[in-house]
């Protein structure tokens, strides 16, 4: 699955949205194995095409270049953060327990997508400025998905009086975290327990007393 509206951000000279999708996200993945591998800027065209078992010049159908497809791995990541997540809050009612569904939710997509992710922090200086901007809209609405889910909290009474921006951006690094130092976690705990630790630590900043009592035994109520 390519990123939501990507055939409007990066144009292809082929025309059935099928094929485009799934040839992208073919050489999509190729380009996340190589880009965490080596590094973006050492990584050609021909080295994807190779990866991938597709001539360059069909990717070349798809991409007008390298910074092509490196926006599309970039936003195919947020855009599995956005159905993820959304998806599995929708499934809970109660405030606290919809917070910690998204996170764990988040921190799934960066389990799944841990290339994807170091790359990102690595790569996003790579594109041009336009490019940029599609990224940081991305991450924008990512950002305020979750804000929702924390205000949900205060508006219930569960929150202190914080930065609900602060709040949301603690809780993506400490998810990006679980790629950034995956050589620390590597031995020494799974997801589950990473996600249930990590949000305890985080939750008993910034909930009330009422907050901490929904979230306790890492199945917030």
């Amino acid at each position: 699955m390519t990123a939501l509206g990507a055939n409007d951000i990066v144009e292809a000279q082929v025309e059935n949205p099928e094929l485009i999708d799934r040839r992208r996200g073919q050489i999509v993945a190729a380009a996340i194995k190589l880009f965490g591998a080596r590094g973006y800027y050492t990584v050609t065209i021909k080295d994807i095409a190779r990866e991938a078992g597709i001539s360059p010049g069909l990717i070349y159908q798809y991409f007008k270049n390298k910074e092509d497809v490196l926006l599309l791995v970039l936003l195919e990541r947020l855009d599995r953060y956005w159905r993820d997540v959304q998806a599995a809050a929708d499934k809970e009612k109660r405030p606290v327990r919809r917070l910690f569904a998204a996170y764990a939710a988040y921190c799934g997509v960066v389990d799944a997508n841990k290339e994807a992710t170091i790359l990102a922090y690595r790569s996003f200086r790579s594109l041009d400025a336009d490019r940029r901007k599609h990224v940081l809209k991305r991450e924008r609405d990512i950002h305020n998905l979750m804000a929702g889910y924390v205000e949900a909290c205060r508006a219930a009474g569960l929150l202190r009086e914080v930065d609900i921006d602060l709040v949301c951006a603690q809780l993506a690094s400490m998810a990006h975290a679980w790629a950034l130092q995956s050589w620390r976690f590597d031995q020494s705990t799974d997801l589950k327990a990473y996600v249930s630790q990590s949000f305890d630590l985080l939750a008993g900043g910034f909930l009330t007393g009422a907050g901490k009592r929904k979230a306790a035994k890492l199945n917030p109520e």
